[in-house]
């Protein structure tokens, strides 16, 4: 019988396939990035924080958390071949990076934009709508989260068109659907570390 040891040192020294290299779950981060930003954002809405400076600590979140980190997690969602997960979160990465560049920019010119603005909220409530639609296949977590967002943006929306100088009832009322969603994003986020830590599910959320 021929001696194959040769053959088998030549697949030692072969490089791994970098395809079949296990790749950590990007989910978790974007997720998390996606809950504090619009827990934070969404209590101002609400009316319970009414500090002149409120949005500064929203804006930083908005640039560096709920938008690099998210878009990067989606990034890498996109490496997964998760095509419901990077177009996720590289989308609403891409919403944070764009609100925290808007509002300061308003801010800082007097501008009044009320219908751009409602303009700009309901094109996100559409994409909320349609992943929603996705969102379907994969958990029940996942789907109200999104459902949740998609009536936050449609209420913030309203408010822009309808409000005057003071925020309209819609806007507050779209605050607490974004707190709701935000608890919600936070929940998933959590069980997608718990439940892989833990190699079982202690938080679960629901079927796929």
């Amino acid at each position: 019988m021929a001696d194959d040891t040769s053959g088998s040192v030549r697949d030692q020294a072969r490089p791994a396939d970098p395809q079949a290299r296990a790749h950590a779950d990007p989910a978790p981060v974007g997720l998390a990035g996606l809950a504090l930003t619009t827990l934070l954002l969404s209590i101002v809405n609400t009316g319970l924080i009414e500090e002149t400076g409120a949005l500064v600590p929203v804006l930083g979140l908005a640039v560096f958390y709920g938008g690099l980190a998210q878009f990067v997690a989606g990034l890498f969602e996109f490496r997964r071949g998760n095509t419901f997960g990077a177009t996720l979160f590289m989308s609403y990465g891409a919403f944070w990076l764009s609100y925290g560049w808007i509002v300061p920019h308003l801010l800082g010119s007097g501008a009044v934009a009320q219908n751009t603005l409602g303009l700009y909220l309901l094109g996100w409530a559409i994409f909320s709508a349609y992943m929603a639609v996705a969102a379907v296949r994969t958990s029940v977590v996942m789907l109200g989260v999104l459902v949740l967002l998609t009536l936050t943006f449609v209420l913030l929306a309203v408010g822009q068109y309808v409000g005057g100088v003071s925020p309209h009832v819609t806007v507050r009322l779209g605050g607490w659907f974004g707190v709701a969603a935000a608890l919600l994003a936070w929940y998933a986020s959590a069980a997608a570390v718990i439940n892989a830590t833990h190699r079982r599910t202690l938080l679960p959320t629901g079927p796929r």
